[in-house]
């Protein structure tokens, strides 16, 4: 644990954890689950100096950050099928749910971009502490990569059509986009352009949340 998580103050914290993990179907090691409640820990500490994210209840941050950014993982290594692939997770922010992704599937490669160079930094820096050579952080507009990269993702980032326009020249030909979406977004996704398909919406539970998610999956199509 970190200095600011100590081992008993964390025993709540880790048996809800464990609890939702197992009711998401993610498998969660001991040690998966010490990084996932370290980077708690850590977003906790930096936002004592950096605003981070607006949420800052012990409490809160456990199911609407962990516990939500928990729901993609199930679905992602179903799509992935085991594969190492480079992941680019967009407007990540303080890492959701892209350090999460890093934790949970260690033979994926995640950058997570973000504008705000503090934003980046933090990144980096929860990559060092939590000893997670798959992730980094990068500060850069998302419309300046050109990857490629197998998986795109974002959590509540933009529009679906902004979204996959100002990220398509970091997908790879062959690559997807993974979108994490609130209640089913189907104007956005009747406004997206002819050469993105729409292969799948996924339903989402969050363990503690009575809200609507949903993840939308899309990829290029040539016509």
């Amino acid at each position: 644990m970190t200095a600011a998580t100590s081992p008993a103050a964390a025993q709540p914290q880790l048996a809800q954890l464990t609890q939702a993990a197992a009711a998401l179907q993610v498998p969660l090691s001991d040690a998966q689950a010490t990084q996932l409640l370290d980077y708690l820990a850590l977003i906790q500490k930096w936002n004592r100096v950096y605003n981070l994210t607006a949420v800052r209840d012990p409490a809160e941050m456990l199911t609407h950050h962990l516990f939500d950014s928990l729901t993609v993982i199930a679905p992602l290594l179903r799509q992935l099928g085991g594969n190492a692939v480079r992941l680019l997770d967009v407007g990540s922010g303080a890492g959701l749910p892209g350090v999460v992704m890093a934790i949970c599937c260690p033979q994926l490669q995640v950058t997570c971009v973000d504008t705000v160079a503090k934003k980046a930094a933090f990144i980096q820096q929860v990559a060092v502490t939590l000893r997670l050579p798959n992730l980094r952080g990068l500060h850069a507009r998302v419309e300046s990569l050109t990857g490629p990269f197998d998986v795109v993702s974002s959590r509540a980032f933009a529009s679906l059509v902004d979204f996959v326009t100002w990220s398509r020249a970091a997908l790879a030909p062959d690559g997807c986009w993974l979108a994490m979406k609130g209640k089913h977004p189907a104007e956005e996704m009747a406004a997206l352009p002819a050469d993105v398909q729409v292969f799948h919406v996924e339903e989402l539970t969050v363990p503690g949340l009575a809200v609507e998610r949903c993840i939308v999956w899309m990829r290029p199509h040539a016509g």
